[in-house]
């Protein structure tokens, strides 16, 4: 293979995209410890931004929550541009699914953890996140929807 053809993998940037951190009832929250239920959700997007180029974004929201109350909320949208080139099509939803994701979530669990200890509240370690079975279950979910392919001989 020449070196045109070899498959390419670059880290061109990382960055936070959004943050946000909300304590809906402070100063109160603070003088009243509870026990507090953590929700965590996890979303993806991926945008060709040129040939070659792909934005990776990782967006993580943590809530934090007593009883009814919502004790803080953190978003964090963590990014990176990625150079992916000589990668054949039926692989780059794999890169882009699995490989991106586990370089970003470092990043966003850290952002996050200083984020939560900043807001006045201990530290929040997110648990590592197995981006290969999430995108195995996209795959399972997107072929149930289109439903299997079907042939007819002629």
């Amino acid at each position: 293979m020449s070196e045109e053809q070899q498959p390419v993998f670059s880290i061109e940037k990382i960055y936070v995209k959004d943050l946000s951190v909300e304590v809906p009832g402070a100063p109160q929250v603070f003088l009243e410890p509870e026990q507090s239920q953590l929700e965590v959700q996890l979303e993806q997007q991926n945008i060709r931004i040129a040939e070659g180029l792909f934005e990776v974004t990782l967006m993580v929201t943590v809530t934090a929550k007593s009883e009814s109350k919502t004790l803080f909320l953190v978003e964090a949208s963590q990014a990176g541009i990625f150079q992916i080139r000589n990668v054949g099509d039926d692989n780059i939803g794999a890169v882009l699914g699995m490989l991106c994701p586990n370089v970003l979530f470092p990043y966003v669990r850290e952002t996050i953890s200083d984020t939560v200890n900043r807001a006045g509240f201990p530290s929040v370690n997110l648990a590592p996140v197995n981006f290969e079975a999430i995108y195995q279950q996209r795959l399972a979910q997107q072929q149930k929807e289109t439903g299997p392919s079907i042939e007819i001989a002629r």
